[in-house]
């Protein structure tokens, strides 16, 4: 019993110091502009509006993508329905240290045949690697979500020449139907 107990505190400790170096990590990596103080605390934040979204039964939590910054949180993704859009945005809202919602949800129908899911897949690696790829866009800042060749870009970007930029990037994929540019600047 005793090293059960040893091993559950162990566990513990190990996921703390996981979250504190994944948040240490992001905020290095977000140029200074986030205290690492107000990066666990988006990191908290956005762990709790995707568990509460997991737990709800009209929303399906792998549909939509949460971001967080400054408490700000931006719902992204193709739901099922406009009562799911709508949970969801009350499930963010209701979070401690949310200051407001982004709620960048578009409601697709969800019966698509397979090779449309596939060829989804493809353009959004496609989308994601050519942002990537591109100088003048921070591709790791920068959320692609696709449904039926539209492309949902999202995240939070330095400026209005990077935000112009991954639309024009998007644009240029094969497969590409329409480009929905959602990305906030911060």
């Amino acid at each position: 019993m005793r090293s059960m107990k040893t091993n559950l505190t162990t566990l513990r400790l190990t996921l703390g110091a996981a979250m504190v170096l994944t948040a240490l990590g992001a905020c290095a990596a977000d140029s200074g502009a986030r205290s690492a103080g107000t990066v666990v605390d988006d990191a908290a934040i956005t762990a709790s509006v995707k568990t509460r979204l997991t737990m709800d039964k009209d929303t399906k939590a792998r549909q939509i993508n949460v971001e967080t910054q400054k408490g700000v949180v931006q719902l992204n993704g193709f739901v099922d329905s406009t009562q799911a859009r709508a949970e969801a945005e009350k499930i963010a809202a209701g979070i401690d240290g949310v200051k407001s919602v982004r709620n960048n949800l578009a409601v697709r129908p969800a019966d698509r045949a397979a090779d449309v899911v596939v060829d989804d897949a493809v353009v959004t690696g496609k989308v994601d690697a050519a942002l990537l790829a591109d100088k003048r866009t921070s591709g790791l800042s920068i959320d692609v979500e696709t449904h039926a060749g539209e492309v949902q870009l999202s995240g939070f970007v330095k400026s209005q020449a990077e935000k112009n930029a991954a639309v024009e990037i998007a644009n240029r994929v094969t497969g590409v139907r329409v480009v929905k540019n959602d990305i906030d600047i911060r």
